[in-house]
């Protein structure tokens, strides 16, 4: 089991935004929620709360960025996309404000539901122009994601994960520079966020059945090293699975048809996300399960790339790992 880290995110966004003047903390009432309740005791005069007014808080957020600062937006991620559709556009993505949106509980990390499940919100961000596209995908990453956030030239939107956190990796993020965890020969995995620790509890499984599997994660979904993706592709013998907290239509299973089928690559893909549905209320674990977004959906999306039985049980899995509630005092875990 992976090393388990407490809250990586209040820690490094203090220590970021401390030794940043520039960068403010702003919040849209969920501070608690967003790990920023301790900066905002100890550090007001670089926080701002602008309560459940996201429509102002983005058009605020822009006219700070054209003074000069560089405010990052706390919230949870459907609240950054959904609701104030119009600001972002207009008040950040068009003039490219140094803006950084730290959108928290992406896809079926929450029990919330419809309301508040991010579950398209690669999808509209990645149509908007001038807007970077980050994901967070363990601690590491979380800890890095301030610093990769703030080295972008414009606005930034990030996935970012909360509470107790595995570390997976050793080293930060790399804007734009893909992570290779496995460089096998017969099937390309290729996932994000928290599918990629799934996908490393199917992975030893495949491998002992014989499936050489090319295993990438990706950290950075706009822009896009295409060309190093296209060698990743021709590198297998089989096609490519994609596995992701998200719809299929418009995250990594799109990025990845767009890129074969712009290159008239003749492979397989098979995509697993979420299939044309929204999500409804459970835990992490159960809704993984349910949506079909975890290790054993993902051994099932290579048997069917293959065309073959590979006969892997849930046994033959690296156990799962179960998230504590994240407060004791809101069980729901909002």
């Amino acid at each position: 089991m992976p090393e388990m880290v407490s809250r990586p995110y209040e820690r490094a966004f203090e220590a970021y935004a401390m030794a940043h003047p520039e960068v403010l903390c702003l919040s849209a009432d969920l501070t608690s929620s967003c790990e920023i309740d301790k900066f905002r005791d100890k550090h007001p005069d670089k926080f701002l709360s602008l309560g459940m007014a996201e429509q102002n808080m983005l058009s605020f957020a822009g006219g700070l960025g054209m003074a000069g600062f560089r405010p990052f937006l706390h919230t949870f991620g459907v609240f950054l996309y959904r609701r104030p559709y119009d600001q972002l556009m207009a008040s950040i993505a068009y003039p490219r404000r140094k803006v950084r949106l730290m959108g928290f509980l992406p896809g079926v990390t929450t029990p919330g539901g419809m309301t508040h499940q991010a579950i398209e919100d690669i999808s509209v961000m990645r149509s908007i122009p001038n807007m970077t596209i980050l994901e967070t995908g363990d601690a590491t990453e979380v800890e890095s994601i301030c610093e990769a956030a703030d080295s972008i030239d414009g606005p930034v939107y990030c996935r970012v994960l909360r509470g107790s956190v595995p570390r997976l990796f050793d080293t930060p993020i790399e804007v734009g520079k893909m992570r290779e965890l496995a460089l096998g020969e017969d099937v390309l995995i290729v996932t994000s966020g928290i599918s990629t620790e799934e996908a490393l509890r199917a992975r030893g499984a495949l491998e002992e059945k014989g499936v050489s599997v090319r295993h990438l994660h990706l950290n950075t979904i706009k822009p896009f090293d295409a060309k190093a993706m296209l060698d990743h592709i021709q590198s297998v013998k089989g096609g490519v699975v994609t596995l992701e907290n998200h719809v299929t239509e418009g995250g990594i299973g799109s990025l990845l048809a767009e890129i074969m089928a712009d290159n008239g690559v003749g492979k397989r893909l098979v995509r697993l996300g979420l299939k044309d549905t929204y999500a409804h209320g459970g835990s992490r674990g159960y809704l993984m399960k349910y949506y079909g977004l975890d290790a054993t959906a993902l051994v099932a999306g290579v048997e069917d790339l293959l065309g073959t039985q590979l006969g892997i049980t849930e046994d033959d899995l690296t156990t799962a790992r179960v998230d504590a509630v994240h407060s004791t005092v809101k069980a729901e875990g909002l």
